[in-house]
């Protein structure tokens, strides 16, 4: 049982600050807003989709140490969207006194993949194997001597995001385009699934986790098209998913939500892939499925009130909206109308003003009592709507 919370967060002069201000900060303030949670919102762009919704909304670079330390003096707690955020700066503000969830040093592990990997092996996670390289030129070096072989996963060690860092390598000559910084080499493994799970851990150390989703991934663009919750596996892969999802968020010891991206082999052991320490894309249709999604889940657990019911309460598909191939513009959404006529269909529109190819620009959640059935109305909403510029 959670302990008892004193703090009057509702209604009341109660600041949150939320670094990011794109479509995973909209949906936490649906959350604050519901609430009536005060909020303060730090981002880069001017439209960014946050900007509607907060109390306070501030222009600024989250990677400028000054900007991000100036930020956090007047909110109580300081929260992220997004992972890759000045980490100088939130030590200081915790150095101050201020309260900063994830903590900076869970944060450390996670905004470097090399990092991410290395805290992996030293606590006995089950990872792929890889090789860390400080420039992509000894990458090159290491295949002339042997050690790596064709064909191999290259993830720059920071800043990837939405398929963006990632890429197969299957010949010396995919290196050439790739950037010369700080990298990973993965092995490719051979799965049958992928899947994910979401931690949530309060302050006070409540934990619970959301069901295992299945992810089905872009061949092109590397980004999820659909996550299934719940996931078509057997219970004993289920649990041991669940294990591991467990031991990592334990280790790394975050406040908030830990979304944790596996791999199931071929004979079914699970390895982590990666994690990410904020609401997550595979979490999406809890909005719809669940009895307490995934944002308002986050927000509980960072303002230690008691976590709420994760079980879902019906079959969950999410399809990913992303801006069609050849096109870059203003938006426009062709056939909304004829997915809104279909049964169990929800879109979530990010507010984004300018589509460019592959750009998540929305999702859409199909709820349905029958997973298949569900499955095949998510394969309609896909075939369907197109995200285009006008």
């Amino acid at each position: 049982m959670a302990v008892k919370n004193n703090k009057n967060y509702f209604s009341s002069s109660f600041n949150l600050g939320i670094l990011g201000g794109g479509q995973l900060g909209k949906m936490l303030l649906y959350e604050t807003r519901k609430f009536d949670i005060k909020t303060k919102v730090l981002d880069a762009s001017n439209e960014a989709p946050c900007k509607i919704a907060c109390n306070e909304f501030v222009q600024g670079s989250l990677m400028d140490y000054d900007t991000v330390v100036n930020f956090g003096k007047d909110v109580d707690v300081l929260t992220i969207e997004i992972e890759n955020v000045n980490l100088d700066a939130l030590e200081k503000l915790e150095e101050e006194g201020k309260t900063v969830y994830p903590p900076t040093k869970a944060l450390r592990i996670i905004q470097n993949k090399a990092k991410q990997k290395l805290f992996y092996v030293d606590n006995g996670i089950p990872t792929a194997e890889f090789s860390r390289f400080a420039y992509k030129s000894e990458i090159e070096d290491s295949i002339e001597n042997g050690g790596i072989k064709f064909p191999f996963i290259w993830k720059a060690a920071q800043f990837g995001y939405d398929g963006q860092g990632v890429k197969v390598v299957r010949k010396l000559e995919d290196l050439d385009t790739l950037p010369s910084g700080e990298c990973i080499a993965e092995e490719m493994i051979d799965f049958k699934n992928e899947l994910a799970i979401i931690v949530c851990r309060s302050a006070n150390g409540e934990v619970k986790t959301y069901p295992v989703v299945e992810m089905e991934f872009h061949p092109e663009a590397n980004q999820v098209e659909y996550v299934i919750c719940p996931a078509r596996i057997n219970e004993d892969v289920a649990r041991k998913a669940q294990e591991v999802a467990l031991q990592v968020s334990e280790k790394i010891e975050h406040v908030g939500l830990l979304a944790v991206e596996l791999f199931q082999t071929q004979n079914d052991k699970i390895l982590v892939n990666e994690v990410a320490p904020r609401p997550h894309n595979s979490g999406h249709y809890s909005i719809e499925a669940s009895y307490t999604n995934q944002f308002e889940q986050h927000i509980r657990a960072i303002l230690n009130l008691p976590l709420g019911n994760t079980k879902s309460k019906v079959a969950g598909i999410m399809v990913n909206l992303v801006g069609a191939e050849n096109h870059t513009g203003d938006v426009h959404y062709d056939n909304m109308e004829e997915i809104l006529g279909l049964e169990g269909v929800t879109p979530h529109i990010y507010g984004k003003k300018q589509t460019r190819p592959f750009r998540k620009m929305g999702h859409v959640t199909i709820v349905n009592q029958d997973i298949a059935k569900a499955r095949e109305i998510a394969q309609q909403v896909k075939e369907t709507i197109k995200v285009i510029s006008k």
